[in-house]
């Protein structure tokens, strides 16, 4: 864990230097190269540097999948983890409210908008190099605010058994050609659905939008509660299109055999916003920028070690170079889109509602 180690090293450096000074002792000479005191002003003094072993977290991302990782990290370093779970929209308003005087240090979201909500009002410290450089620059922030950690593309699943891949849509505006009406199911109230209504508002822009989602609702779609149950939906045949994150079918593909499923993915053209690669990720919280345990834990989020457990158990996009992706799925640097900053997506209140507007959504 080389960023950690490095800043762990350079407060605590600083720190004991003017706890030397304060007690009268001369620092050696090899201190006294690396930080002068006498060219350190007070605003620069780091007070307090925390390494007590000891982080709180707030997780948008739930206990069955965060919880074994957090063991692995704990066993690994002896940090212990406080955690707080609840959805990161509701974790995210938290921390707005919240402010300063949060308790949590870390934020682990299940998306990149509420990431960029908090990014926006200047509540993340910014990143060292060491942790956002790892990642795949198209899949992070721009400004080193907060990192991504995995990758979850928007697809069209489709019945294999009654459709052929020449007949489906290539863009998300062909989802609401006529041919498609009341044959498409989607989970307006779900938060990917509404992430990928987002990317298009800030793809397409604002009349664009009201005009896709105006168009969803002329075609009478069909609606669910979540990504799974449109997927069971289409494997049943009771469904031919639906609109899901990838990892949902790499998930019952791998429980049942892909050999064994009549529903099957289809990728809209590079840049579509149906086929957008929403993030999750993890921000220091600026209040706790000097808490180098938190820091700790945030570069494990991006270590080869997790990237491969989010591979393994949730078969989403590994966002670290040299880790291999599930089996099948187009390459990720394939989906990227030039010049969009998925900090973007915390517009997520206007896509609440035009959403409304069309009566998709209470």
């Amino acid at each position: 864990m080389l960023a950690s180690a490095r800043l762990r090293s350079a407060v605590l450096t600083i720190a004991s230097v003017f706890v030397l000074v304060g007690c009268g002792a001369t620092p050696d000479a090899e201190v006294a190269d690396q930080v002068d005191p006498t060219e350190v002003t007070a605003e620069e003094v780091v007070i307090n540097p925390v390494a007590d072993d000891y982080v709180i977290l707030y997780s948008g991302r739930n206990e069955s999948l965060v919880q074994p990782l957090i063991d692995r990290f704990t066993e690994q370093t002896g940090i212990t983890v406080d955690i707080r779970y609840a959805g990161s929209s509701e974790l995210a308003a938290q921390l707005l409210e919240e402010g300063a005087d949060s308790p949590a240090s870390v934020f682990l979201s299940q998306d990149a908008g509420a990431l960029g909500a908090l990014s926006l009002e200047g509540l993340f410290a910014e990143l060292p190099a060491e942790i956002t450089g790892r990642v795949n620059p198209a899949f992070t922030s721009y400004d080193d605010s907060w990192v991504g950690i995995t990758g979850r593309a928007r697809v069209v699943v489709y019945d294999s058994e009654t459709l052929t891949p020449e007949e489906l849509p290539s863009t998300a505006d062909e989802i609401v050609a006529p041919q498609w009406s009341g044959k498409v199911g989607v989970a307006p109230g779900n938060a990917s659905f509404q992430s990928f209504v987002t990317a298009y508002r800030v793809l397409r822009g604002e009349g664009p939008a009201d005009q896709w989602v105006s168009g969803l609702k002329i075609n009478d779609p069909q609606i669910f509660e979540s990504n799974g149950a449109i997927l069971e939906a289409v494997n049943e045949g009771t469904l031919p299109l639906g609109l899901i994150n990838h990892y949902y079918w790499e998930r019952l593909a791998f429980e049942r055999g892909a050999e064994n499923l009549r529903a099957q993915l289809h990728f809209t053209e590079t840049g579509d916003p149906a086929s957008i690669v929403n993030v999750t990720g993890i921000g220091l919280l600026e209040a706790q920028s000097f808490d180098l345990d938190a820091l700790e834990l945030i570069e494990f989020f991006v270590s080869d070690e997790a990237q491969q457990y989010f591979v393994d158990e949730t078969f989403e996009y590994p966002l670290v170079p040299g880790i291999d992706a599930p089996e099948g799925l187009p390459a990720l640097d394939d989906l990227a889109v030039a010049d969009f900053d998925l900090s973007d997506l915390a517009t997520l209140k206007q896509t609440q509602d035009l959403l409304r507007k069309y009566g998709l959504i209470l």
